[in-house]
């Protein structure tokens, strides 16, 4: 099972039997300066310029992270956590498990068109994604879990509706994932858009399961 960045910060503390919860909290002070600090656009921040922009003391820095590159590992676990929350969130009022599906495949790629400034975020995710792969595989892998499980979710919802056919939902949705991650990566630096792509992507995906996609505008 894998383990999250929180309690992954919270294990590295000396006082965490005694204090599990503040120690987390004290953690999330940190990520949280962290992302501040990358939605700005200074993704390349200094170990110093975080601890100034969290308020706390190099020490506790090093108490729960063993470096920067853990600490990005936990922001890269929050973004991809959060915006795979917001997808559910917007498929809420879906019951179709192919509209469902379509949603989640483009909805990542869809955040590219916001311009320069929704950019900053998307090219800090794919840089820091590819570094940290090679650094932390599995660590990786867990923090990109959340959005393959919704994957595999609609598959198998798909499935049991009888509108997809897949032998193996949940690597289907890894390979889906993975894909809609590569183009996401690559468009993040791409100097032109290409209007086409989400639109491709759905329609790939969706034949992968066994839809007919001349029927679903894709």
């Amino acid at each position: 099972m894998s383990v999250s960045w929180t309690d992954r910060a919270a294990d590295r503390s000396p006082r965490v039997q005694r204090s599990r919860v503040r120690s987390i909290e004290q953690a999330r002070v940190i990520v949280d300066a962290a992302l501040r600090l990358v939605a700005s656009g200074a993704e390349d921040f200094t170990t110093q310029e975080l601890i100034n922009e969290a308020g706390v003391a190099l020490q506790t820095f090093y108490r729960y992270f063993a470096g920067k590159d853990e600490l990005l590992l936990a922001v890269l676990e929050d973004l991809i956590g959060d915006a795979t929350d917001g997808f559910n969130e917007r498929a809420s009022g879906l019951t179709d498990p192919v509209a469902r599906l379509e949603l989640h495949l483009t909805s990542v790629v869809e955040t590219l068109a916001t311009g320069d400034d929704g950019r900053a975020g998307a090219r800090f995710v794919a840089s820091e994604h590819w570094r940290l792969a090679k650094l932390f595989p599995d660590e990786l892998a867990a923090a990109t879990q959340p959005f393959t499980d919704l994957l595999a979710s609609e598959v198998r919802a798909g499935c049991d509706a009888g509108v997809f056919r897949s032998l193996d939902p949940d690597r289907d949705a890894w390979l889906m994932a993975q894909m809609v991650l590569s183009v996401h990566h690559h468009y993040s630096f791409a100097t032109s858009n290409d209007p086409s792509i989400a639109a491709d992507l759905r329609r790939f995906c969706l034949s992968a399961v066994g839809v007919d996609v001349s029927s679903t505008g894709a």
